[in-house]
């Protein structure tokens, strides 16, 4: 039987001031505060002491993309994969080997390189699994056809009656350079669905500017192959004695 909390006591007991000793913070200052090891038990099969428990990952968002832009994800993937990892995991082995860690440039900067490519790889990865092929040059039957959707390469007119040519790709085939904007961008937001005459507001945060449709075109939109990247450890480099 377990006495009552509530019942007046005058002094602890030898086993209670061993144990009060050990309380957690949680416990300190509360006199009706008892350890139920059910309770502990349960909380751990819950919740594991290793670490805590993930929540369910919500919906993938679609990641649209051409062919190309593709293509050029999963061979980075690869050679991330096949080549520069092997290699670099090799390194680290090798520095490993060598003594103490803790002063061994090689062991550090290995594992260092080895934790960005191991990320990179999970980045990549999840952009190729949640990726939608959307293919510029495929026929749109209709309206469709001159309307703005992913993939199209517009004309348009700013205010001061400059014209500009965007063409709208996924978030991993950015390049500014060449006009290529994102399909999630405030720009593409503005353009999408209207048709050559149509006039559109992209709202700034400075203003709202007024854009006129010229031209709506599907048609093939360049990619850059993915190269290997100056500096990259693709081969095995160490020497062994």
């Amino acid at each position: 039987m377990y006495h009552s909390t509530s019942s007046p006591r005058t002094s602890p007991s030898l086993c209670e001031q061993l144990s009060g000793s050990r309380r957690g913070p949680s416990e300190i200052g509360s006199p009706t505060s008892t350890r139920n090891p059910m309770a502990d038990w349960q909380i751990r099969t819950k919740r594991p002491l290793r670490g805590p428990v993930r929540e369910e990952a919500g919906p993938t968002l679609k990641n649209y993309i051409t062919p190309a832009g593709l293509q050029r994800l999963k061979d980075e993937h690869l050679f991330l994969l096949s080549r520069e990892r092997p290699a670099v995991v090799e390194v680290v082995a090798w520095a490993a080997s060598n003594g103490d860690r803790s002063e061994n440039a090689d062991y550090l900067y290995g594992k260092r390189r080895l934790g960005q490519i191991d990320s990179r790889i999970r980045f990549l990865t999840k952009r190729i699994d949640a990726a939608v092929v959307v293919d510029p040059t495929a026929p749109r039957p209709g309206s469709a056809a001159t309307r703005v959707f992913f993939g199209a390469t517009v004309t348009y007119k700013d205010a001061a009656g400059l014209e500009h040519v965007v063409s709208i790709v996924g978030i991993d085939e950015v390049d500014l350079d060449r006009g290529y904007i994102s399909w999630r961008s405030p720009l593409a937001n503005a353009l999408m669905k209207a048709s050559p005459g149509d006039r559109v507001n992209l709202r700034a945060p400075a203003k709202t500017e007024h854009l006129e449709i010229i031209d709506v075109e599907y048609a093939p939109i360049p990619m850059d192959p993915f190269r290997e990247p100056l500096g990259a450890q693709s081969t095995p480099k160490v020497e062994r004695s």
